[in-house]
């Protein structure tokens, strides 16, 4: 960030005081530029944005949408921020330099404490594989930049602890909207104050253009750019603006609100990760943010009474440091080096228990216990107290925070990760932790397996659909599980031809309920295929859940009915954090059931009911993957002899050791023949 130019930014605007004053008092005098009262009730939908965007986090079932209350921060954003600039340019009292002293205030005191204080956990945690990128997103989220970071280094396979500052993109886009705005409103300010609304409408339309066109042609950069974000807080902008009819009467207003409580609470609840977002969907939760606040301006509804309790509104007032410290928190436990209460208690206990629902209840407490005790001692003494600093001392106090937490970043790359922080076996063994990301090509990703990132015009289908003659053709299908049972199957079967057709997060059954990619491979796979071509056998792997059976059961009738052979691979044992990084913390802390205890249960009790009714009720052939690694309470956690090489890469995923390791147990129990 330039100082300098922040600066010596005040001095055009006195400068237009003095050369245009004629200009200055058209702009004062342009209606709807009054001074902003204080909104309890925009603090209470801050209060739901920040709770929707955690519960979200936490995979806490119904809220699939969460991730809108960002879009709803923006819209607050855009309001709050732009009715107090204008009501500063009204009254004259306009500085580019006094809204970036009041920026850096509000934003980085708390910004700058989470991120010393996760750098400090990480040089506990984090290993070296991990401390480059980690100190690359640092350097990014420092900067500003961190939306352009993250569209360039978030994979499919990513791991939330693979991206512990991923939330700060949002502060990113606001920053540079922020960094822009002001300029915007100087030269409108000195050449033609008199269409200051109709050149934020035309910025606002422009930008939601962009935003449903980029959507459709690549969504992750739709999703973090801020060309195609500035129309949510220029939404704000126009309702600071007053462009919309007030809601002048009781009904109105609570009408108005009613309906935007609806938009927003739909938005929430329906809408899913998976979806096409922002572009046109985003619409939805920024109109109805939008229908609130507006609600609000005209008087009192009961939508705006339920915002403004004061329970809701204090969490509102805290939302921004709520909002920074529950992803490090959730991050850490994702590690397995907070919290993990699972790793106290008995396994008796454990095994009678949803340990899950007590982390997470631990997860809320403390991210709420630290955030008001950022709110106290750092966001308000900044903002009010005594800390209040101003020009100068606060801009040398910023730069040399930031020169800092730079100089951090490039001694962490230059040292490639700061190693010897823990021992080298666990640094060796921790490593794979990342290393799914780089089997790209034995997992065949963008060819035969088809991610997020791609689509069926990727799929190739001459190589991944070959049927060879003389050969045993068997069709392996599913999710990423079977992606990486691939390479193992294939290695280790050369008398057979095994066939892939593998789309993420889609389940091999006639009518997944998955992305449109799903649908149109599964539709190719039990339409087109299968019923032209004759093979050996149809492999179903994917993380399957307990919701799959009835899908499950029809697919197989319908392949009965087909005489086609069905073998079914069951479950593999999942843990709550990756495991190559808990066999790490377990060499280091010598604990060597440190990553069983965070082995969870579901697959277990999900692996013996689809046996069950592999054998009893659907008479087909059904492979324990499961039951192949573990026995009585313990599994193979290793894919090597010399136990440097862990058998998954994350929480379920198999190393491509580890798909070997299955395979060569797969084929010499004769599970496939």
């Amino acid at each position: 960030m330039n100082v300098s130019r922040m600066v010596s930014a005040q001095a055009p605007f006195a400068t237009a005081e003095r050369t245009n004053p004629a200009a200055a008092a058209r702009l004062k005098t342009a209606p709807g530029l009054t001074r902003l009262k204080y909104r309890p009730d925009v603090d209470g939908l801050r209060a739901i944005a920040v709770l929707s965007v955690i519960l979200f986090h936490m995979d806490v079932g119904g809220f699939g949408g969460g991730f809108v209350g960002v879009d709803v921060f923006f819209v607050i954003s855009g309001y709050l921020i732009s009715a107090i600039v204008f009501s500063e340019i009204a009254e004259g009292t306009y500085s580019v330099t006094s809204f970036y002293e009041r920026r850096i205030r509000r934003i980085f005191p708390a910004l700058f404490a989470m991120l010393f204080a996760f750098t400090a956990c990480s040089l506990l945690y984090i290993f070296p594989s991990e401390m480059v990128n980690y100190a690359k997103s640092l350097l990014a989220a420092t900067t500003s930049v961190s939306n352009f970071y993250f569209w360039q280094h978030s994979g499919y396979f990513d791991s939330p602890t693979s991206n512990p500052l991923l939330h700060t993109w949002s502060l990113a886009v606001e920053e540079q909207f922020y960094i822009f705005f002001p300029l915007y409103l100087w030269a409108v300010r000195r050449f033609s104050p008199q269409r200051l609304r109709s050149s934020v409408v035309v910025l606002f339309f422009l930008s939601l253009a962009a935003s449903a066109v980029v959507v459709v042609l690549n969504p992750t950069t739709a999703f973090y750019m801020p060309y195609t974000r500035a129309w949510e807080l220029l939404l704000g902008t126009l309702l600071s603006l007053k462009v919309f009819p007030k809601l002048n009467t009781a009904p109105l207003r609570n009408l108005g609100s009613l309906l935007g409580a609806a938009m927003v609470g739909y938005s929430v609840v329906a809408y899913k990760s998976a979806m096409l977002f922002p572009g046109l969907s985003a619409l939805v939760p920024c109109i109805g943010s939008a229908l609130l606040i507006h609600a609000g301006e005209s008087g009192s509804s009961v939508i705006g009474k339920v915002l403004s309790w004061r329970p809701v509104v204090f969490v509102g007032l805290i939302s921004y440091s709520l909002y920074l410290w529950h992803w490090p928190v959730l991050i850490l436990h994702k590690m397995g080096v907070l919290l993990g209460i699972s790793t106290t208690l008995p396994p008796s206990l454990i095994a009678r228990i949803s340990i899950r629902r007590y982390d997470d209840a631990v997860e809320i407490i403390l991210s709420f216990v630290l955030a008001i005790l950022c709110w106290m001692f750092i966001e308000q003494p900044f903002r009010k107290g005594r800390l209040k600093l101003r020009g100068r001392p606060l801009f040398l106090l910023t730069a040399a925070t930031v020169g800092l937490s730079v100089g951090f970043c490039i001694f962490a790359i230059a040292s490639k990760g700061i190693p010897g922080r823990l021992a080298p076996a666990a640094e060796l063994v921790a490593s794979y932790s990342s290393s799914i990301t780089n089997v790209h090509q034995s997992l065949r990703r963008g060819e035969c397996f088809i991610t997020p990132e791609y689509s069926m015009k990727d799929f190739n289908y001459a190589q991944c659909m070959k049927v060879v003659p003389g050969k045993e053709n068997f069709l392996l299908v599913g999710d990423s599980h079977s992606a990486t049972l691939w390479p193992g199957l294939s290695r280790l079967m050369p008398s057979a031809n095994i066939l892939q057709a593998s789309v993420s997060a889609c389940r091999p059954i006639l009518h997944p309920a998955g992305s449109s990619t799903c649908n149109q491979m599964m539709h190719y796979i039990y339409q087109d295929f299968l019923p032209h071509n004759a093979i050996q056998g149809v492999l179903l792997e994917a993380r399957w859940e307990s919701k799959d059976i009835p899908g499950l059961s029809e697919t197989i009738q319908w392949a009965k009915q087909n005489h086609l052979p069905i073998y079914l691979f069951g479950t593999v044992p999942e843990y709550d954090a990756p495991l190559p990084r808990l066999l790490g913390y377990s060499i280091a802390w010598q604990k060597p059931d440190f990553a069983a205890r965070h082995r969870t249960i579901g697959p277990a009790e999900l692996d013996a009911q689809l046996q069950k009714l592999s054998e009893s009720s659907w008479h087909i052939a059904y492979i324990s993957l499961y039951q192949i690694l573990c026995s009585h309470s313990t599994c193979t956690e290793y894919a090597d002899q010399a136990r440097t090489i862990p058998m998954l890469a994350d929480t379920d995923h198999f190393t491509e050791p580890g798909s070997l390791y299955i395979a060569r147990k797969i084929v010499d129990l004769g599970e496939l023949r």
